[in-house]
C-alpha cells in the first residue's frame, strides 16, 4: 500500500513538472495532477514488475522507494504528455 501512495504522489509531481516544462501540453494544475496520478500508478507498477526484487515484493528499502519514485514520476510525465497531445489534436 505504501508503494502505491509513493507512486501516486510522485506521479502527481511528475505530471506538474512535465506541465511546467511543456507549457503547450499543460492541462492546468488540477489536470496535470490527475493525469500524473494515473500515469504514476501505472508507471510505478510497470517499473516494479520489470525490476522485480524488493520493489515488487513490497519492501520499503531505499532501492524500492527510489524505484517507486522514478516509476511514478516518469509515468506521470508521460501520461501528461500523452493526454496533452490528444487534447491539442482534438482542439484543431
Amino acid at each position: 500500500m505504501e508503494q502505491l501512495i509513493i507512486q501516486l504522489v510522485s506521479g502527481a509531481v511528475g505530471g506538474n513538472v512535465a506541465g511546467g516544462v511543456m507549457k503547450n501540453l499543460s492541462l492546468g494544475t488540477l489536470g496535470n495532477s490527475i493525469a500524473g496520478i494515473v500515469g504514476g500508478g501505472i508507471g510505478g507498477q510497470v517499473l516494479s514488475a520489470l525490476v522485480g526484487g524488493g520493489a515488487a515484493a513490497g519492501g520499503l528499502d531505499i532501492a524500492s522507494i527510489v524505484t517507486q519514485v522514478a516509476g511514478g514520476g516518469v509515468g506521470g510525465g508521460l501520461a501528461l504528455a500523452l493526454v496533452g497531445v490528444v487534447k491539442n489534436m482534438m482542439a484543431k
